[in-house]
């Protein structure tokens, strides 16, 4: 764009101009812009000017526009509004939003928050594009250069002023096993752990998220007598849990997806009675001020307290499956 030509240009004659042609009369249009007659006589000589034209004729029925002037008038009203816009902020309507918004969460997050939220926006807002990012490390960098729009994760130590941080919720930790796994008979503790299959599920920035410790955590199980699988992928994990008698530590709250978790029920981890995962939605300041962005905070928000619902038949030991 060569803005040579624009820089000439006051944006309040093109203002003086729409003002003109819709009055077509001096006196009245410098009344609407509060200045004098010859004030407004000499705002419409500058518009000559500028735009090598007359623009206006005297006639018996008062000023009449030239046709460089009736040229200009068919655009002129939007490009002004166009700017007002950019200035001011326009009312947002998601159903005429398209774009895509970048989100990152783990699959532990995603199938129990995803399901609802996707179709919140399908009728709400029918043409945004949302791109979900499973595996994201050093989230707070992506955000802060622009690669990530939202992450929703566990909440980490440290967060700058640079970032907008709001609460989800907490969520118990759990072992996630088969319905008939042996761990659902008797009395669960570290010992019985051992003598069973782990499954690691990756979590992305793990390292830097702050738990809440008190008698025990997920990182505490005991070193394993049996083999571990280690993966990055949710769904293939479950349906490993269910074919198996192999173990995961996990979130309490996924339970919630039924459908994902058919078969599997969630037992409390030994000597964890205190122990909670908090959950955080986290975006750049980058975005404060967009009106997409900051109405799809609200719509996650909004899922998430929707979300949180009376725990399942399938709990047990008094383990919510929601967030609380």
């Amino acid at each position: 764009m060569d803005t040579r030509e624009l820089a000439k240009i006051d944006l309040n004659l093109l203002i003086a101009l729409q003002i003109l042609l819709e009055e077509k009369n001096v006196s009245r249009a410098a009344e609407r812009l509060f200045i004098t007659q010859p004030a407004m006589s000499k705002t419409l000589s500058r518009l000559r000017q500028v735009f090598d034209d007359a623009l206006f004729t005297r006639s018996g029925h008062g000023m009449q526009p030239t046709p460089r002037a009736t040229e200009l008038e068919k655009d002129l009203a939007a490009i002004l509004g166009d700017i007002s816009q950019l200035v001011s902020g326009s009312h947002f309507d998601p159903a005429q939003f398209s774009g895509e918004i970048r989100l990152a969460l783990s699959e532990y997050i995603g199938v129990a928050l995803l399901p609802q939220l996707v179709q919140r926006l399908e009728h709400q807002a029918p043409r945004l594009s949302l791109s979900v990012i499973t595996r994201v490390e050093n989230q707070l960098q992506e955000l802060s250069l622009g690669n990530l729009d939202f992450a929703v994760h566990i909440k980490q130590r440290v967060y700058g002023d640079d970032f907008k941080v709001e609460p989800l919720g907490s969520s118990p930790p759990a072992i996630l096993v088969r319905d008939s796994h042996p761990l659902t008979e008797g009395e669960l503790d570290r010992r019985r752990l051992t003598e069973f299959p782990l499954i690691k599920l990756y979590i992305s920035d793990w390292e830097q998220a702050e738990l809440q410790r008190n008698t025990g955590t997920l990182d505490n199980i005991p070193d394993h007598q049996r083999s571990s699988l280690e993966i990055s992928h949710l769904l293939t994990a479950l349906e490993v849990l269910r074919h198996t008698d192999y173990f995961m530590p996990g979130p309490a709250y996924i339970l919630q997806n039924e459908g994902a978790t058919r078969g599997i029920t969630a037992l409390p981890v030994p000597d964890s009675a205190q122990y909670q995962i908090d959950y955080v939605l986290v975006a750049h300041k980058r975005t404060a001020n967009s009106a997409v962005h900051n109405w799809l905070w609200e719509q996650i928000r909004c899922t998430i307290r929707d979300l949180r619902t009376p725990q399942p038949r399938k709990m047990r030991q008094r383990i919510s499956a929601s967030l609380h």
